[in-house]
């Protein structure tokens, strides 16, 4: 690496981060001018009204220090590298519109998943497309498929990661935590692992990680302002980002495997129960957690990053696709294990509660 590039990291991460540190007063201020409050005693029990658009933060802070990343004369390796990045700003600003929209207006979900379809139409448009997978048996690459298969892959993968994030942000400092581990990894992987090193399409990743850091600063629990209807810019982020980065999926799978398990569990029981899957509760296992009142807040939080930044590192250090596999694997039983555990505590913590109150 060279002193060059260490200072084009530097001034992209710092230049993310401060401008993050200083739209968060702003961001404050337009919430109680505007009244995007969340209501107190709501799904997240806050004691308070707390301001909703921290989001505003993070959405200028990756702005302006991804469009600074292209005056930076790095070496660049993609011919449509530009074509990408103009498509991840327009469809990450339609998105956060979308969001900001939502937080303003409560949107029927109907139009906030139309606003994902078109975000994610966006990006395809400019070329940010699943082009091929890597096969964890063989390590090669998969056969190109019909573009029909890879708009419609792209698509799913994209309002998978948009909704994940989505339901993640239920606890202060969670979902913006969880995605600096997920922007360090792919900004490792693109300015270190691959030869040549792609240093010019590292900078995205790297600012999405100084603009959340700016963002998490303020959001740590107790937290002073929440991401609210951004949450979704932010997945949808972290999705094209992946794709962007050398098809990073496996990456991004490590490190959301939590949320993503999280995610269909609470879809599947919904649907069950004759419930909207989309319509956020207090099922989610990180309020499971807190509700059980074994850990705290901040506990919790740490949990997840530690589980999430484990799985994820074993990217970097895993050479073979058929490990990488085996230890998405070895993940997965571990979370059903947990979910099994969870809800073992929550049935007998129900059963005490019947107790107690027949007793009375």
């Amino acid at each position: 690496m060279t002193l060059f590039e260490i200072g084009a990291f530097a001034t992209v991460f710092f230049l993310a981060l401060i401008v993050s540190l200083a739209t968060i007063p702003l961001a404050i201020h337009l919430s109680y001018r505007w009244g995007i409050l969340s209501t107190p005693g709501g799904r997240r029990h806050e004691q308070a009204p707390v301001p909703k658009l921290g989001g505003l933060a993070i959405f200028l802070g990756f702005t302006v220090a991804a469009l600074a990343a292209q005056a930076l004369p790095v070496e660049r390796f993609d011919s449509l590298e530009v074509v990408r990045l103009v498509g991840l700003l327009l469809g990450g600003a339609f998105v956060f519109l979308i969001g900001f929209l939502d937080d303003l207006f409560e949107l029927n979900y109907f139009w906030l998943f139309l606003g994902q379809i078109l975000a994610s139409a966006i990006a395809i448009g400019f070329q940010i497309i699943i082009e091929y997978f890597n096969n964890p048996i063989t390590g090669s690459q998969t056969d190109a498929w019909p573009y029909a298969v890879t708009v419609a892959l792209t698509m799913f993968w994209l309002i998978l990661m948009m909704n994940t994030v989505n339901f993640l942000d239920g606890l202060d400092g969670l979902t913006s935590g969880i995605a600096i581990i997920a922007g360090l990894l792919l900004f490792i992987n693109s300015a270190f692992r691959l030869m040549p090193a792609q240093t010019s399409v590292s900078l995205l990743p790297l600012a999405m990680v100084g603009a959340c850091l700016g963002f998490l600063i303020f959001n740590f629990h107790p937290s002073r302002v929440f991401l609210g209807g951004s949450a979704v810019y932010l997945g949808y982020l972290i999705g094209a980002l992946s794709i962007i980065g050398g098809a990073k999926m496996a990456t991004i799978l490590l490190v959301m495997g939590l949320p993503l398990m999280d995610l269909a569990w609470q879809a599947f029981s919904r649907l069950i129960r004759g419930r909207n899957p989309f319509q956020g509760d207090r099922g989610h296992l990180h309020f499971r957690l807190l509700d059980s009142n074994r850990m705290s807040h901040r506990q919790i939080v740490l949990s997840y990053y530690a589980f999430c930044a484990f799985f994820g590192g074993l990217t970097l250090v895993l050479e073979s696709q058929l490990y990488k596999f085996i230890a998405f694997g070895v993940m997965l039983v571990l979370i059903s294990i947990g979910f099994a555990i969870v809800a073992r505590w929550r049935r007998n913590q129900n059963g005490s509660s019947g107790t107690t109150s027949s007793s009375a």
